[in-house]
């Protein structure tokens, strides 16, 4: 068997995928559907966001390799049965591309890139039909905390925004209060939410990425309580049996050293 040659080149994987997919191909690969590599691609997504938090950029190389192995995977399926081709993928990543910069591609012109991704929504909904919420093409099924930053960004856009921070933070603390006030389960989780929705909408006036940011936080988290885990296997101690004052020494230790 001959061995594929030019594995620089786009088209050597292309080719490679089709080989997978043959009659005479790999059964795994032959078994899968646009349904069946769902999670996988998600998975693989969530890696390029970990390696990107870590700055590794010899494992994000990797790790674009697998996320470009789906997109090609899933464009072999869809043009066995007959749904599309690369070529119409291609054509329509380009054509919006270029539709969507016009300061580039045409005659506009824009003063900053905060005027460039107005444009771009503006653009968008004009590509989708009026008839359509500007909410509507946010994926549902997105994390929870990113898809609230993500449709507080889209209404923003159109101008439904506080004008400075200060009103977001005022209604924070009101948040605050309510959950405080809470009477049951019901309206604890009600008011929770409400409370998340707010620090979402802080986020995104901040500029900080609220999942990369919440990614950090448990990362850092994970760091300094598995240091408090091994202190405790060295000192020969149970860290469930100290008291909370002692694990909380043994935090601020952790804090100092990671």
């Amino acid at each position: 068997m001959t061995l594929p040659e030019n594995l620089d080149e786009f088209k050597t994987l292309v080719e490679i995928i089709a080989r997978l997919r043959a009659p005479d191909g790999c059964p795994w690969d032959r078994r899968q559907t646009h349904s069946s590599l769902r999670e996988s691609f998600l998975q693989e997504c969530y890696e390029v966001l970990a390696v990107l938090d870590k700055g590794d950029v010899l494992k994000l190389r990797e790790e674009l390799g697998d996320v470009l192995l789906h997109i090609i995977f899933q464009v072999q399926i869809a043009t066995e049965s007959g749904e599309f081709t690369l070529a119409d993928v291609l054509n329509a990543i380009n054509k919006k591309l270029i539709h969507r910069h016009p300061h580039v591609f045409g005659s506009a012109e824009v003063k900053d890139a905060a005027e460039v991704a107005h444009n771009w929504e503006a653009l968008k909904q004009e590509e989708k039909g009026r008839e359509k919420s500007i909410l509507s093409s946010v994926p549902e099924h997105m994390p929870a905390l990113g898809y609230s930053q993500e449709i507080q960004h889209r209404v923003a856009e159109v101008g439904f925004d506080w004008e400075d921070d200060s009103g977001v933070i005022d209604k924070l603390t009101e948040e605050v209060k309510e959950f405080n006030q809470a009477e049951d389960q019901q309206q604890k989780e009600e008011e929770y939410g409400d409370l998340m929705f707010t620090l979402a909408n802080i986020a995104r006036r901040q500029n900080i990425d609220l999942e990369s940011a919440l990614r950090e936080a448990n990362r850092k988290f994970f760091k300094r309580f598995t240091y408090m885990e091994e202190v405790c296997q060295q000192r020969g101690v149970n860290l469930s049996d100290l008291s909370f004052d002692e694990q909380n020494a043994l935090w601020e230790e952790a804090k100092k050293r990671t």
